[in-house]
């Protein structure tokens, strides 16, 4: 058998994500025939069915569903490589950072600042995304280090603990919940978070669903908890910097809380990202005996 090519993997992944050959080829901005002797060359080359086709549907057999998911690995590790050579060769490399806006435990200039004083300190380049995606820049090479909330997926990473906080209600001040001292997940039965998530089931949904609805920022998530149109479970850090008067923040006594990782490309030998990660984790250290609680009133 010779080796895949990677035109044959990006091919195969369309075909296997849309399960409908003109779709895929709309995507891949190709014809239908060629796409459909493509797959069926493939198929022929590594001796076993990747697709059940009928009149009215296509779906993945199981050698189908492993190449898919290997096939993602691969394309992904592909990409990578060449953003990171590119990236290598560039008159002035800097270290990019991928997170989410304001999850970083209120850490992050005391961050920045002591990572600037390490010997192999790079600028730093922000990559700010919404929920679930800084685990694929890691694995794509648009970022060399994450800040990320747990869990997510770490085959393939390294990964420090950072930070972890307690989450608050933050409910409408008028809201029934606010006279409320004693709450617990099951109290917020009907109700739903920002995202559209039921509030009652925190933690029971995957980080990749998560990550498929579109993110909202933090106005626009305030501005709904205070219309009561949602309640959130914010970050303790967060409530701390952004009080709002509309706001009532409560604590759920069997809420989990934020913890936030560091993660990495396992392969990476950069002593940029040694120096970042051993810096964060001294600001983290520190900062850990000296942290307040937020005031939980209205």
């Amino acid at each position: 058998m010779s080796d895949l090519e990677v035109r044959q993997l990006r091919y195969f992944v369309a075909v296997a994500e849309e399960l409908h050959f003109g779709r895929a080829a709309e995507r891949l901005g190709m014809a239908q025939p060629p796409l459909s002797r493509a797959i069926r060359e493939l198929e022929r080359q590594l001796g076993v069915a990747l697709l059940e086709r009928t009149t009215r549907r296509v779906a993945l057999t199981p050698a189908g569903e492993t190449l898919l998911r290997d096939a993602r690995t691969a394309l992904d590790a592909v990409t990578a490589a060449a953003r990171r050579a590119r990236r290598a060769g560039q008159p002035e490399p800097a270290l990019r950072l991928a997170l989410k806006a304001d999850y970083d435990g209120g850490l992050l200039p005391a961050v920045l600042a002591a990572y600037r004083e390490e010997t192999a300190a790079l600028p730093v380049d922000l990559v700010l995304g919404g929920p679930g995606q800084q685990e694929p820049a890691l694995r794509d090479g648009r970022a060399d280090v994450a800040l990320l909330p747990r869990p997510f997926d770490e085959d393939g990473l390294d990964m420090e603990p950072f930070w972890t906080e307690p989450r608050l209600l933050a409910v409408a001040a008028g809201d029934p919940l606010a006279a409320r001292t004693d709450l617990c997940l099951a109290d917020l039965g009907g109700r739903v978070q920002p995202n559209g998530r039921p509030a009652d089931r925190e933690g029971l949904s995957s980080p990749a669903a998560v990550a498929r609805r579109r993110p909202l920022d933090l106005a626009q998530i305030f501005n709904l908890v205070e219309l009561g149109g949602a309640v959130w479970f914010v970050p303790e850090s967060i409530a701390r910097r952004h009080p709002r008067p509309g706001i009532a923040l409560r604590p759920v006594t069997d809420l989990p809380p934020l913890t936030l990782a560091l993660a990495w490309p396992r392969e990476s030998r950069s002593p940029a990202v040694a120096a970042f990660v051993r810096a964060a984790g001294a600001v983290a250290a520190a900062a850990g005996a000296s942290v307040r609680p937020v005031p939980r009133g209205s």
